[in-house]
């Protein structure tokens, strides 16, 4: 059987890269960003604006979905993909993150994970197996390993405890879906190690051992500075094959996005778009801006001019702006969709850059065009949240 990952062309001036990645439901044209349906949904959008405005594969939880609408109710219905209405690639985190996040309501054993569900205190369990079988039921073209994230600033004995049950985990995981996964569906390996970087580079060589279909690196965006962040790359993918994907979790903004790309990673999720827009705030060439500001009140232009996204397609900025400050849900919608549809035509600008040589350029320009805005907030120092 063919590698589901094909590599087309790589940058001469960065590590930067442009690849397919085949699934079940159709082909993934890297790099790319995953909008994030943790529930079965992409807050603010549905199925078909979510094709509208690019979107190639979304995320689900695997920790959420089982918790409700539950395993059974999904079941019914034949896999998520129906229940939703989604006919794209899906990627299921493996509920590995909410063992970080959800740490004051669980227990970590050798076995896997004793939580208390966050809705109503009810107890769940998740270990490797569980989680991949939890994931098969779910129809997820790309699973993941089940691993404990653990938190920043955590001392090198945490990590390498944490880290070696992480790999004896993987391998169950491993033998779990290779006697039992659906047919088609592709198991990612998990690089953690918090900021440590022999813990980043045993980590990456044992789950290349283990020969997963594609790789990617955990444990960033638990509220580590950025220069932790891409240090976490800079040390991981040199260990990690030129021949699978490479799946940075849980960031970023467009400049973090744009970095990352250059030190060699393919595939990006990130709850920035639509949680910021549910605030108002818009992403734009020239930084993140607050619709509800009063210079905007008059304005008859788009959010962003030359944007395609429905919204700057039909509406005014001054219009927009109105929604949002009258709590107005469509309001909260269109920015989403310009949200999504910025952060899906930044993958599309990239892969062209790639593809024609010119990706040097464009990091640069993107560099010096691209500024954060005072009072809009994008996160970097804050925990990613997959249960927004």
């Amino acid at each position: 059987m063919a590698e589901p990952f094909t590599l087309l062309k790589t940058d001469a001036t960065s590590r930067a890269r442009r690849g397919e990645l085949r699934t079940t439901h159709g082909t993934i044209q890297t790099p790319i960003f995953m909008p994030v349906g943790t529930q079965g949904a992409v807050k603010g959008a549905g199925p078909d604006e979510l094709r509208t405005v690019g979107a190639q594969i979304i995320l689900g939880n695997t920790y959420h979905l089982s918790i409700r609408p539950g395993l059974d109710v999904i079941r019914h219905f034949g896999g998520l993909h129906e229940f939703i209405r989604w006919n794209g690639p899906l990627l299921t985190d493996s509920g590995g993150f909410q063992v970080f996040s959800l740490a004051k309501i669980r227990q970590i054993k050798e076995e896997g994970v004793h939580f208390q569900s966050h809705l109503d205190g009810s107890p769940l369990f998740i270990g490797p197996e569980t989680s991949m079988e939890i994931q098969a039921a779910l129809g997820a073209d790309i699973a993941m390993a089940f691993d404990e994230c653990p938190p920043y600033l955590c001392g090198h004995e945490y990590a390498a405890t944490s880290l070696a049950r992480t790999l004896r985990w993987a391998e169950r995981c491993r033998t779990w879906a290779t006697a039992n996964a659906p047919a088609g569906q592709l198991h990612f390996g998990i690089v953690q190690g918090a900021t440590f970087a022999d813990l980043r580079e045993e980590s990456a060589r044992a789950l290349v051992a283990m020969d997963w279909a594609g790789y990617a690196i955990g444990g960033v965006s638990v509220g580590e500075p950025v220069p932790e962040m891409m240090r976490a790359a800079e040390i991981t993918v040199p260990f990690l094959p030129e021949d699978r994907p490479r799946y940075c979790m849980g960031l970023g903004t467009p400049p973090q996005i744009v970095e990352l790309v250059a030190r060699g990673l393919d595939m990006f999720d990130c709850v920035l778009p639509t949680r910021l827009a549910r605030h108002g705030a818009a992403f734009t060439d020239e930084g993140t801006i607050n619709v509800r500001n009063k210079q905007y009140e008059f304005e008859k232009g788009p959010i962003e001019i030359g944007c395609e996204c429905p919204c700057c397609r039909e509406f005014s900025l001054a219009y927009v702006r109105h929604l949002i400050r009258a709590e107005e849900i469509l309001g909260i919608r269109l920015v989403t969709l310009h949200n999504l549809h910025y952060y899906l035509r930044l993958a599309a600008r990239i892969r062209t850059a790639i593809e024609d040589g010119s990706f040097a350029e464009f990091r640069a320009k993107f560099a010096a065009t691209y500024r954060e805005r005072p009072g809009v907030k994008t996160g970097g120092e804050e925990p990613r949240i997959l249960h927004e």
